[in-house]
């Protein structure tokens, strides 16, 4: 099928070819049989070691399990309307009669679908987001080292407060995305398989297995995988659940990321840009246009994929032992993986060419540096004994607005502050009447959470 015939904008816009190769083992539908087939190849070795078979046929169901192929599970899943026991039968037809019984022996079908996809779902992450994940976040620790002591205006409630640095705003982006980089791999870790029968009870494999428990962990050991502690016919849904929240929250503080840069780029604030493409058009009738437009896709791409986190949480209701009420709707989880490795993608290629204007910055921050004085003036007053510091600063910020004039001209001509200004150090006057000297510790802080995240990346926290 032509990709422009497709359904989903996924498929035919936002799947490219890049992270087809880094995600097609493990996202697509032909991923899924694949995986699926492993299982029952992992089954059959350990049936092997077990003797309960011999190592001839584990090898013919091994062999079958690659050679099968996603086209002739689904025609015969179109035949006889079931997923696993098309599986089943195709895997058959390359086995011989004494190797046979020994496909799918004791199994049920979630044994199969909830091991390959926690294999699924832990090999993507491991393999293909956490080091785009890592490459993302290495490109901000470098832009907040370069911008460590670059003076911006800080912004509460859109208004303008006191003085950052550009450098401490990104830092603290790669304080979160680095959190979630190893709540990302804890949770990718920790999925679970089962080999645990049709109510979690092993009833079919403790007919034939001694130790059905070891059974199960040899063979999801074989898969790089550990049991669900209380399986029924499935896998507790928590692990998946986690493992989605961390996709999710991650995606939210790359959106929170884009929805900042996309405003810094407003013509009225103007302090950083995407680097244009020389044949780049922003828009179809304003030639001047430079849109914000891939900042704008990450945070379009995550009002997406963010709602779906509902529907997960949805899917960990599963009557008694098992119903089909989020067979379905758990199909389009491989989605969010990709749909976020778009956007961190994307974000890579943008932040690591992000032009800052530093001057432009400083000239905002001079709409307010008059008034910016009043919170180190306050806290510098009461410390001098000053009864009611906060309100005598605030009739002044008052009086500087409806006169123009600099708030700490005012404040050094103020009968009522004259004694408590004297007390006032030199140093101390520098930082109230300059807002380029009140900017804390924000290059120090920049620096010490890029160092911090540097060494967290070279020393993984694995769950």
């Amino acid at each position: 099928m032509d990709r422009f015939d497709c359904v989903s904008p996924l498929d035919f816009r936002y799947y490219d070819d890049s992270l087809r190769e880094v995600f097609d083992p493990y996202v697509t539908e032909s991923a899924r049989v694949r995986s699926e087939a492993m299982v029952e190849a992992a089954v059959a070795r350990v049936l092997a070691r077990m003797g309960i078979c011999s190592d001839e046929i584990a090898d013919e169901i091994a062999d079958a399990a690659e050679q099968v192929t996603p086209a002739e599970v689904a025609e015969e899943e179109a035949r006889i309307h079931h997923n696993i026991r098309a599986l089943v039968n195709c895997m058959k037809r390359y086995v011989s009669d004494e190797a046979k019984p020994y496909v799918h022996f004791t199994l049920t079908s979630f044994d199969v679908i909830d091991s390959a996809t926690a294999w699924r779902f832990k090999r993507a992450a491991l393999d293909g987001l956490l080091p785009m994940l890592e490459d993302l976040e290495r490109i901000l620790i470098d832009l907040a080292r370069r911008e460590a002591e670059t003076l911006q205006v800080g912004r509460t409630h859109g208004q303008h407060g006191s003085p950052v640095t550009f450098g401490l705003a990104i830092a603290e982006y790669v304080s979160r995305l680095g959190g979630r980089i190893e709540a990302i791999r804890t949770t990718a870790e920790n999925l679970r398989g089962k080999i645990s029968g049709a109510v979690g009870a092993y009833n079919a494999s403790s007919i034939m297995i001694d130790d059905p428990l070891q059974f199960e962990r040899e063979v999801l050991a074989e898969l790089g995988l550990e049991p669900s502690p209380a399986s029924t016919q499935v896998v507790e849904a928590e692990f998946v659940t986690d493992f989605i929240h961390a996709l999710v929250s991650c995606f939210s503080v790359l959106a929170n990321l884009a929805d900042d840069m996309r405003n810094l780029q407003r013509t009225e604030i103007n302090e950083v840009a995407e680097s244009f493409e020389a044949d780049q058009v922003g828009s179809s009738t304003m030639p001047h246009k430079r849109n914000p437009w891939n900042f704008e896709n990450v945070k379009s791409m995550w009002k997406q994929f963010m709602p779906r986190m509902m529907t997960v949480y949805s899917d960990q209701i599963s009557e008694h032992q098992r119903d089909l009420s989020n067979s379905a709707s758990q199909r389009w989880q491989p989605e969010i993986i990709v749909g976020l490795a778009n956007s961190v993608a994307r974000l890579t290629k943008i932040m690591g060419r992000l032009v800052t204007d530093a001057e432009q910055m400083r000239e905002n921050l001079r709409m307010t540096e008059g008034m910016i004085g009043a919170e180190p003036a306050y806290i510098l007053l009461a410390a001098h004994g000053h009864p009611e510091a906060h309100e005598a600063v605030r009739r002044l910020t008052l009086q500087a607005q409806e006169t123009g004039r600099p708030l700490g001209e005012l404040l050094q001509e103020s009968e009522e502050l004259a004694g408590y200004w004297a007390q006032i150090t030199e140093r101390q006057r520098e930082i109230i009447l300059d807002p380029a000297q009140y900017t804390g510790i924000a290059a120090e802080k920049t620096r010490m959470l890029c160092d911090r995240w540097e060494e967290r990346l070279q020393s993984p926290v694995a769950g």
